[in-house]
Formats: C-alpha cells, sequence, structure tokens
C-alpha cells in the first residue's frame, strides 16, 4: 500500500498545462482550494476550510467540481479512516 499522494494517483497525473487549462474553467472557489492544496497536500476538507477561510459548504463543491475536472484526489486518511484526504493529479 502507497503512503504517499503522489504513489497513489499513479499514472492519473496532470501535465502542467492539462492543470491549467481544466481550473481556467471553474469557479473561483475551487481555483482557491487547489492553490490551497498546491502549498499543502493531501488535507481534509476541514482543513481546506481552515486554510482558505471559505465555508464547509463552499469547499465541499468546490472540491465536487474539482474531482469532477480530475484535477483533485482522495484518500481515506491514514491518520484517521473516517476522513477523506484530497490531493492535486498534478
Amino acid at each position: 500500500m502507497s503512503t504517499t499522494a503522489a504513489d497513489s494517483v499513479g499514472e492519473d497525473r496532470l501535465t502542467t498545462s492539462e492543470y491549467r487549462e481544466r481550473l481556467r474553467e471553474l469557479p473561483p472557489s475551487a481555483k482557491l482550494v487547489a492553490k490551497v492544496l498546491e502549498s499543502d497536500s493531501p488535507l481534509s476538507q476541514g482543513q481546506l476550510a481552515e486554510e482558505s477561510l471559505l465555508p464547509d459548504r463552499t469547499v465541499r463543491y468546490a472540491l465536487n467540481r474539482l474531482e469532477e475536472s480530475d484535477i483533485v484526489g482522495s484518500r481515506y486518511s491514514f491518520k484517521d479512516a473516517r476522513k477523506q484526504v484530497y490531493f492535486l493529479r498534478t
């Protein structure tokens, strides 16, 4: 079992140009969440809300949009299996 977000993504990684093109079409909240994940990853939904200063509901919406665009991946947290953590696919 892999222990890093990069290992868990494997072949699903995006090039920088693919990442930027997909991100360009998303709402500002999704862009902010992606930017937070660029600097500190993996993070749970609650941690993303704290770091971005966005409401939980907005973070949830942003993560859904990012997952639909295959920009963000998720896995269960090794620290707390009840939570999922999110990471960029770049």
